[in-house]
């Protein structure tokens, strides 16, 4: 549940407010005319309020973009001339490993080498591509499942077997938000598969939960009252706020009644900021144009893209835009096509975008989906891959990492990470030490044990530091 809709749930028209946050629910009616001002917002110390990380980190801010489904990275970002070479021929499965077995499938589409750095790059992204010496390659990438909902929930939490905080929960945990009138973590078009455990904050407090934006839906749900002014509000809100203390003087330390009455403040002060953050009507004609968002291929995800730059000027610690569909078992040449094209121009307008306002430097990009595809084709279709855990390339650009970089990489097939391996724990660990964090002392005490992100694991990928 976002935080609007957990807070501003229903305002009926006798003016009772329902609060349904982390789980509490209780009606108050409001003083609608009250002259007394029984709290301010000011009364309650936020969560959300910047923290000092452990060291100063290069990034500021992570943008994610999540292309759920498993991307080829044979046909993308990892190329491979043995495979190439080697089109047609039959892969044995002696190890009783049936995965490894199969018929070998030619990368389909052309690679080139691109910027001073040469990364080799497909021609699907000749836009992202004009940015080759800002990107580094993570082409040695693994994660432990080959399912599309356990592996998204891992890259998204770091465990596939239990609820735990999600990533952009724990940035906001350990640094807080630049704007106090935003969450500090957002999530535009979220995939389904995972659903809230991908933004979700499980035993971290609930104020660190992602807000979802959904664009079909016109946005973030009950961001306006269409009942009572901003006035009567803040009478309706300091109201119930009073019980609120007053019941959290009786529990104290209560982490789920102090998400509520958090909660209701940034709801209120969400109601104007949002709005404004979010209408790309006061962006230049050509700003919208560099997007895409005048076409109907990059319309969606260039308006994911321009929002995500919006609400990173805006102080938004970690946002998430998310593309699906790259599940490519059949009709990999037009379907990847069709993908790529949705995406490409948009990416390249984020990273000019940032390059301008002089923030890449500090924002850290993320891009990659939950697994890869194999070198093997799918049914001896010849047009689709299988799913590909073992290994695969994300990318990451900006926040400290080096550029015009290939680190790691796969067997001479793609088929499985040999060097410069990084697991889900270490890329969360790469991460979370870019923001300024030792991963292993970024922790939260739950059930009588210090939890983190990584768990009992993770190495962070120092030779991709800038």
């Amino acid at each position: 549940m976002n935080t609007c809709r957990n807070t501003f749930t229903a305002v009926t028209r006798r003016g009772m407010l329902q609060t349904t946050a982390a789980g509490f629910g209780w009606l108050a009616f409001a003083a609608l005319n009250a002259e007394k001002v029984l709290a301010t917002p000011e009364d309650f110390a936020s969560p959300l309020a910047p923290k000092q990380p452990h060291f100063t980190g290069k990034a500021k801010r992570v943008i994610f973009l999540f292309m759920q489904g498993g991307p080829s990275h044979l046909d993308t970002f990892d190329w491979k001339p043995e495979l190439k070479a080697n089109h047609g021929k039959t892969m044995s499965n002696s190890d009783g490993d049936k995965r490894k077995g199969g018929t070998l499938l030619a990368p389909q589409f052309q690679f080139e080498p691109k910027g001073k750095s040469g990364l080799q790059i497909s021609s699907l992204f000749p836009e992202v591509s004009r940015y080759a010496d800002d990107l580094c390659l993570l082409n040695g990438m693994h994660t432990s499942n080959a399912a599309h909902p356990q592996a998204t929930i891992a890259l998204h939490t770091g465990s596939a077997n239990f609820v735990r905080p999600s990533m952009g929960a724990w940035t906001t945990y350990g640094l807080g938000s630049e704007n106090q009138d935003l969450p500090g973590f957002i999530t535009i078009n979220p995939v389904g598969l995972g659903g809230a455990q991908n933004y979700g904050s499980s035993f971290l407090p609930a104020s660190y939960q992602g807000t979802r934006v959904d664009l079909e839906a016109g946005g973030i749900a009950d961001i306006r009252n269409r009942h009572l002014t901003f006035g009567r509000q803040r009478s309706q809100i300091d109201l119930i706020q009073e019980m609120n203390r007053d019941l959290l003087d009786k529990h104290p330390g209560n982490p789920e009644l102090d998400g509520v009455i958090q909660s209701f403040e940034l709801a209120y002060r969400m109601q104007t900021s949002v709005p404004t953050v979010l209408d790309l009507k006061t962006e230049k004609s050509g700003t919208l144009e560099r997007y895409g968002i005048n076409q109907e291929a990059t319309q969606e995800f260039g308006t994911q893209c321009l929002m995500a730059r919006r609400l990173a000027e805006s102080g938004v610690r970690f946002i998430q835009v998310s593309k699906k569909g790259w599940d490519q078992h059949n009709n990999l040449k037009s379907a990847l096509t069709e993908n790529c094209l949705a995406v490409d121009q948009p990416i390249a307008a984020l990273l000019q975008d940032l390059k301008e306002r002089d923030m890449l430097k500090d924002t850290l990009v993320l891009w990659g989906g939950e697994f890869g595809r194999s070198p093997q084709d799918q049914a001896n279709s010849g047009d689709g891959r299988r799913h590909n855990n073992s290994g695969y390339t994300m990318w990451m650009a900006g926040g400290g990492v080096k550029g015009g970089m290939r680190y790691g990489a796969t067997d001479e097939t793609g088929g499985t990470s040999v060097l410069g391996k990084i697991g889900t724990h270490d890329l969360h660990a790469t991460i979370l030490h870019l923001l300024g964090f030792d991963h292993t002392k970024l922790t939260y005490r739950y059930a009588g044990r210090d939890f983190r992100l990584t768990d009992v694991y993770g190495e962070v990928a120092k030779e991709i530091l800038a």
